[in-house]
């Protein structure tokens, strides 16, 4: 199999060279974020906002580079049922950093070998007054899930190619109450991502996108 440059092994350095330099995916957070959200997406966030942290693991499986995402339980009480990435509320005495390694190893049962590669810029939930900071992290390690059942219905292992195919982006209608919109989505199989974890997957894209095809000085 030829390794192209979004399967190469060095993939993860540089996603880091370019998180280093400043590099985000703005144009694309406008884009898969859902119709009602006027923008809150990116922020500010209002001093109400609780602080919390997610993660990108990645990992190459046969050769490619993949995500783990979960799908929540139907019954939870908030985000039920949703695909997300893994993670949750800062704790006290906790940087954000370690937040979203300690959700990784809580929900996923992933601790060995994960390394830091770098931030994506932060993510303002509106509907739940959350301030979101993004991790990416990579392994050389092939994971073996562990999912915590009380969290974790099913995992999802997302192939980076995916982010990258214009096919897989669609649009779906919500309905919450008695609103009903429309929101853009990753679609992986059956599953579709949209809200905040699609906005931070979109940017995520467009920095692998950059990667891919580095612009020439």
């Amino acid at each position: 199999m030829m390794e192209t440059r979004q399967t190469a092994a060095d993939l993860p350095e540089r996603i880091a060279e370019l998180l280093r330099e400043g590099h985000r995916g703005s144009a694309a957070r406008v884009r898969m974020s859902p119709e009602l959200s006027y923008g809150r997406h990116a922020g500010p966030a209002p001093y109400t906002a609780r602080h919390a942290a997610v993660i990108v693991l990645l990992y190459r499986r046969a050769g490619h580079w993949h995500m783990p995402l979960t799908e929540r339980p139907q019954t939870l009480a908030h985000h039920g049922g949703q695909i997300s990435l893994p993670g949750g509320s800062i704790e006290p005495g906790e940087s954000s950093s370690q937040t979203a390694l300690r959700e990784l190893a809580e929900e996923l049962g992933v601790a060995e070998q994960v390394y830091i590669v770098g931030r994506l810029a932060d993510c303002y939930v509106y509907a739940s007054d959350f301030l979101v900071t993004p991790w990416v992290a990579a392994t050389t390690d092939d994971p073996v899930w562990r999912p915590h059942g009380s969290e974790v219905q099913s995992i999802i292992e997302l192939p980076l190619e995916t982010l990258l195919d214009e096919s897989a982006i669609g649009r779906m209608t919500i309905e919450r109450g008695p609103l009903t919109f429309r929101a853009p989505c990753i679609r992986v199989g059956e599953a579709c991502i949209w809200g905040a974890t699609s906005v931070i997957l979109g940017e995520l894209a467009d920095v692998l996108r950059q990667s891919i095809h580095p612009k020439t000085k």
